[in-house]
């Protein structure tokens, strides 16, 4: 079942606490699924870009470091602000779980093992597709926003605390494979 390949692929979405958000986010990746040409299994293989040639790092394993940067910064960030900066930490997760989820229909595979750009994906990169994954199953503005702001196109808006936390968590862990290229 879809369903269980989600959940096994992201242990993660346990931290959720609100169950209702915890369902909805993992609604939202069977849903990303259900459109895709990817399946579960395939994120454990694919690179988590296209932009780096050859990227020695999967999908999953990107986004899942993502995912535990995110929650331990948001966690830190609490301990150390408290109150003067007050943070969602289920909107963190979910977000930061749920930032790439529109990936899956930017992404197909190339006939040769590899994967491409899709189509669509030439069209409407991922956190437009995520988005719109996202308030189809009914996700939280601030869900939707975080998939929204955490890529460059965030750079045009304001971006809550939360925001800011997956934003940083992904790019710290992305662009060191870019910038090293262009040593």
């Amino acid at each position: 079942m879809l369903r269980n390949e989600v959940e096994r692929i992201w242990p993660e979405l346990e931290w959720i606490e609100d169950q209702d958000l915890r369902k909805r986010t993992t609604d939202c990746w069977v849903r990303a699924f259900e459109l895709s040409p990817l399946a579960p299994a395939d994120l454990e293989a694919i690179p988590f870009t296209l932009k780096v040639p050859d990227c020695p790092v999967t999908f999953m394993a990107h986004k899942r470091l993502v995912v535990h940067v995110s929650r331990d910064a948001a966690a830190k960030t609490t301990e150390f602000c408290g109150e003067a900066l007050p943070i969602d930490m289920d909107t963190v997760i979910a977000g930061a779980i749920l930032a790439d989820v529109g990936k899956v229909l930017e992404y197909e595979s190339d006939g040769e093992g590899g994967s491409r750009q899709s189509a669509r994906g030439k069209y409407l990169r991922h956190p437009f597709t995520g988005v719109s994954l996202a308030m189809e199953c009914g996700l939280p503005d601030a869900v939707s926003h975080i998939i929204a702001t955490h890529a460059g196109e965030g750079n045009m808006v304001a971006r809550t605390t939360e925001a800011w936390i997956v934003h940083h968590a992904d790019f710290m862990t992305y662009e060191p494979f870019v910038k090293r290229l262009e040593l």
